[in-house]
């Protein structure tokens, strides 16, 4: 099961650094503050904001903000949403606590903060990831144990940032699920996927039924090499079998699976993936699994 803990948090990415809010806080007046220029989140929803703004009237702010000085004021490292809702409260000042922090150091707490609280919609989470990757040379790995995921699940949402501007954009205003962007993925014809994806909004279609309707959208005919010298490309006695066995694949790869079986009993299994990370993970479990010992090479016979 995938990890949605925090994980290793700033001290996987930034040495010496084992709690964004560490040492004593101050109140500093919220005029004085400007948000962060490195902030991931690209909107901020007034719904939520005014809910986050009710409760700091009735509690106030219980976790500081965390700035660092800059001229003769302060840019916010983490803790915009609150800045953002203290001031919609009526609060004057706030809770702060001051850190030295360098613009990278700046980027990788903003990132870490948001994506470990789920405060990112997986478009944003994708291009933090990247911004954390490209701008500051952290590996895929580290990322993963940064945010508490896994690094199959950093891969998958990274591959998000291939779609097409308009589906990201509709990913990002959750009209569409990170599920169902993993789907389109998989067609690589631009006019077929806006028609997929447009059926998926119209009929409302889950996530499993996108990737069905997907599925069927992309099976193609076999190249004359891989086809059989007679009869049809898969025989009609096992196609259900074989169908099932793609399902399987399909599942335990996440990834598409086809199977292409001729009259001699003979096949080629083809794994489709999409980026160098996402072959090393697919041939990571692929040595995963062949490394398994079966039950005839452990000794054990069948039991009932």
């Amino acid at each position: 099961m995938e990890n949605r803990g925090l994980g290793r948090g700033l001290s996987s990415l930034i040495p010496g650094v084992d709690d964004a809010t560490a040492g004593a806080a101050t109140d500093i007046p919220v005029s004085r503050m400007r948000p962060n220029p490195h902030q991931p989140r690209r909107q901020f929803d007034d719904e939520t904001l005014d809910e986050l703004a009710t409760s700091i009237r009735s509690q106030g702010v219980i976790q500081p903000i965390v700035v660092r000085i800059v001229g003769d004021g302060y840019e916010i490292i983490t803790g915009e949403r609150r800045w953002r809702a203290a001031q919609r409260a009526g609060l004057t000042s706030v809770p702060t606590v001051v850190r030295t922090a360098s613009d990278a150091d700046m980027l990788t707490m903003a990132l870490v903060e948001n994506v470990q609280r789920e405060d990112l919609n997986p478009i944003d989470r994708a291009l933090a990831y990247r911004r954390l990757i490209g701008d500051l040379g952290v590996s895929q790995e580290a990322v993963a144990q940064a945010v508490g995921r896994s690094r199959t699940s950093v891969s998958n949402t990274l591959r998000l940032l291939r779609l097409p501007t308009e589906i990201q954009d509709r990913i990002a205003s959750g009209h569409l699920s990170e599920g169902h962007g993993r789907a389109l993925l998989s067609v690589s014809n631009e006019a077929e996927r806006h028609m997929i994806w447009r059926r998926i909004e119209r009929d409302g279609l889950s996530v499993r039924e996108a990737e069905e309707l997907v599925r069927r959208a992309t099976e193609r005919p076999r190249e004359p090499e891989e086809r059989a010298p007679r009869g049809p490309k898969r025989p009609p006695e096992l196609a259900p079998f074989l169908e099932e066995i793609e399902g399987s694949l399909r599942t335990a790869m996440g990834s598409e699976v086809e199977i292409a079986h001729t009259r001699t009993g003979s096949g080629v299994i083809k794994i489709r993936y999409y980026s160098p990370e996402d072959l090393e993970r697919i041939s990571r479990l692929i040595v995963t699994f062949a490394s398994v010992p079966t039950a005839a090479e452990l000794g054990l016979t069948d039991v009932g």
